[in-house]
């Protein structure tokens, strides 16, 4: 037998942007302690709204499962005398598993006879077990800071005012956060301010939907506004912006959406968009309306939770909200456009970076610094370099980046701009964020990418410098994050920098560094670890990246062209037998003690051993102007040619001969068939550990 069950929990509003998180981890709880007690169901869906949070399971099996337990006892002999009569041992068997004797079996476990106890275990009621069931669900979800309510001491997200506990149209018997389960929930705060009785957990969607102006299923709620916006929007032409994070935040915050089309005066669209749209998207959590151009428009969408019968009202509200805020941003849009980048210099100086690293304004000379060196190596503009450094971090005493933090470089790309600065200078303000997390874009431009890159290296020798790196769980720096951001402009960008050389340049920019111990290694090998898990997310096997990293290149474009070569290499047929034989001639080599000479071709002997002379000869003058120009790929399956006449050689010659002449030779050969593969990685760390 089984019924669907009904949980819900009616509270004050609860937090937006955690209302999905909230749901998904009930329904988590929920189902982890049903299948904890072995209870069968069809499916679990959760619901939640702004007031609400509620689990319905599909045919819930009426009680556990029934199960037979087998307890063995101690052995028949033991268990009764010579007559025949139970001994203590049988006795106190029986009573431990709340039987007589007389209900004991004797069966064989397999090595001797022995006393059973067959009992059944399991068949507990399911509404016995749901209170506590949802209590430690409850219990167990991801809340950051518990409340109290009243004289209770009961803790949770919001004050809760109602609880539905139903089991088919029968009322669970159970306490949850202070309240003893019914059958009542509450309609809209506006629309229907009244208890609601539930009769079947099959009703609930539908009734707090027809009667209680409730749309409880968070999904079909999200759908509607999707679909309310796109409508409102085409009726001026426009596009919505639907920010997938802004539509579940909406979504949380109404429980019967209804989307409403407002405007504003053309005037402000003369502020920068960006500032625009954060006023309405983080203030009012409007959506914003693009033309065909993907130009903003002066319309916006807000989703109200009531559905009123002068809805030209809740427009005209909402647009009186909204036209202060955009009055300060373009006030405070205006005010900034009459001072320059340049002239807003001098009050980066009390702005303090880090404390023993110096002030904002002192970051930024060392960025300018450093970006016109990295410059020249790449054959770019030095003087451009130079000025995006100097004025990178100039908009952030500006007005619209004191009240619109998330301007931060947008505002300083306009102002540059304004100032009558390069092009490439007013987009390297902006693009010096660039990428600001996996995956994000990359700088177009080549100052940009320089100015990024500068700014991470200064953050990263300096931190490292005065004894701050990351440990295993802090990194308030963000210093992974800035290293993953200069390996992606490396090679994403194709910019063939060395970053040794990048990590002294930057290290030099700083004074008064006191950790500048092997400095430029530490954080060298610290960078260049972030490309392990790189290459694993790319399912890229790690000994693949640890062949190349024995060779100890520090060029990130290089090691990444390296990596990709040793992975196609790696798939090769050819692969393994190369990689052991690599693995026995650095042994070999290891254990010989003495450095290999010079081949001697008059020394070879054996015709196994003249053929890989010949054939290591020939693959040499072959892949070394492949290796010249970076072709790995093309070198290594050249390469791979050779594995029937290394195995040929081992199997034929002996390396270790008496005579010294011919060992040492045959040294050198195995010298020079080692090199060979070492010009790209150390690939005998392919070969397959033993055992």
């Amino acid at each position: 037998m089984s019924a669907d069950f009904l949980f819900e929990l009616g509270t004050e509003e609860l937090p937006p942007k955690a209302l999905k998180t909230l749901m998904n981890a009930l329904r988590e709880g929920i189902a982890g302690g049903l299948d904890t007690q072995d209870l069968d169901y069809d499916a679990i869906h959760a619901y939640a709204s702004p007031r609400r949070l509620a689990v319905l399971v599909r045919d819930l099996a009426e009680q556990t499962p029934v199960n037979e337990v087998v307890t063995y006892g101690p052995p028949a002999k033991i268990a009764f005398d010579q007559d025949g009569n139970p001994t203590k041992a049988a006795e106190a068997f029986a009573s431990k598993n709340g039987l007589s004797v007389t209900e004991l079996t004797t069966e064989n476990d397999g090595k001797a006879d022995k006393l059973v106890a067959r009992s059944k275990a399991g068949g507990q009621s399911v509404v016995e077990l749901l209170g506590d069931i949802v209590n430690d669900a409850l219990a167990k979800l991801p809340i950051a800071k518990r409340m109290r309510w009243g004289a209770s001491r009961t803790e949770f997200v919001r004050p809760a005012h109602w609880l539905v506990m139903l089991y088919g149209d029968e009322i669970v018997d159970a306490e949850v956060l202070g309240l003893r389960a019914n059958r009542c929930t509450r309609g809209h705060r506006f629309h229907y301010n009244h208890e609601l009785d539930l009769f079947n957990p099959s009703d609930y969607l539908e009734k707090l939907a027809s009667t209680g102006y409730v749309l409880a299923d968070m999904d079909a709620r999200r759908d509607l506004i999707r679909e309310q916006v796109d409508a409102e929007a085409k009726k001026v032409g426009g596009t919505a912006v639907i920010d997938d994070d802004l539509l579940d935040e909406v979504t949380a915050l109404v429980e019967w959406p209804v989307a409403l089309l407002g405007n504003f005066e053309k005037r402000f669209l003369n502020v920068p968009a960006e500032a625009l749209i954060a006023s309405m998207k983080e203030h009012q959590k409007y959506f914003h309306l693009v033309d065909a151009q993907g130009k903003l428009m002066p319309h916006f969408i807000t989703v109200a939770n009531i559905e009123s019968d002068d809805p030209e009202q809740v427009i005209d509200g909402n647009e009186r909200v909204i036209r202060p805020r955009l009055s300060d941003a373009a006030f405070f849009f205006d005010t900034d456009l009459k001072h320059t980048l340049e002239s807003r210099r001098e009050q980066l100086k009390p702005i303090v970076f880090q404390k023993q690293l110096g002030s904002v304004f002192e970051k930024t000379e060392r960025i300018a610094a450093l970006a016109k060196q990295i410059a020249a190596q790449l054959g770019a503009d030095e003087a451009l370099a130079e000025r995006a450094g100097t004025l990178c971090k100039s908009d952030l005493v500006t007005e619209m980046v004191l009240e619109f933090d998330n301007m931060q470089g947008i505002a300083g790309y306009y102002y540059a701009r304004n100032d009558g600065e390069n092009e490439d200078v007013a987009q390297a303000m902006q693009e010096q964020y660039l990428p600001k997390f996996a995956g994000d874009a990359l700088p177009e431009t080549t100052t940009g990418a320089i100015i990024a890159l500068a700014d991470r290296l200064d953050t990263i020798t300096g931190i490292f410098g005065i004894g701050q790196q990351p440990t295993g769980s802090k990194d308030p720096f963000a210093l992974r994050r800035a290293s993953l951001g200069v390996l992606r402009l490396l090679v994403d960008k194709q910019l063939d920098l060395d970053l040794r050389t990048l990590l002294e340049q930057a290290v030099a920019q700083h004074t008064g560094l006191t950790d500048t111990d092997g400095l430029v290694d530490r954080v060298l090998d610290y960078m260049l670890e972030r490309f392990r898990a790189w290459y694993e997310d790319a399912g890229i096997p790690v000994e693949v990246f640890l062949a190349v990293s024995a060779r100890k290149v520090s060029n990130p474009l290089d090691i990444d062209q390296r990596v990709k070569a040793v992975h196609e290499f790696y798939q090769l047929p050819q692969a393994q037998a190369l990689a052991a034989a690599n693995k026995r001639v650095a042994n070999i080599l290891a254990k010989s003690g003495a450095p290999a000479g010079e081949l001697d071709p008059a020394l070879l002997q054996e015709s196994a051993e003249k053929a890989l002379a010949e054939a290591v000869q020939a693959k040499a003058t072959l892949v070394e102007p492949l290796f010249a120009k970076r072709a790995y790929t093309e070198a290594l399956t050249q390469l791979a040619d050779l594995q029937e006449t290394v195995d040929a050689f081992f199997d034929q010659v002996m390396v270790n001969a008496e005579d010294e002449q011919l060992r040492n030779n045959r040294l050198a050969l195995l010298q020079q068939l080692g090199d060979l593969f070492l010009a790209v990685a150390d690939i005998s760390l392919l070969a397959p550990a033993k055992g």
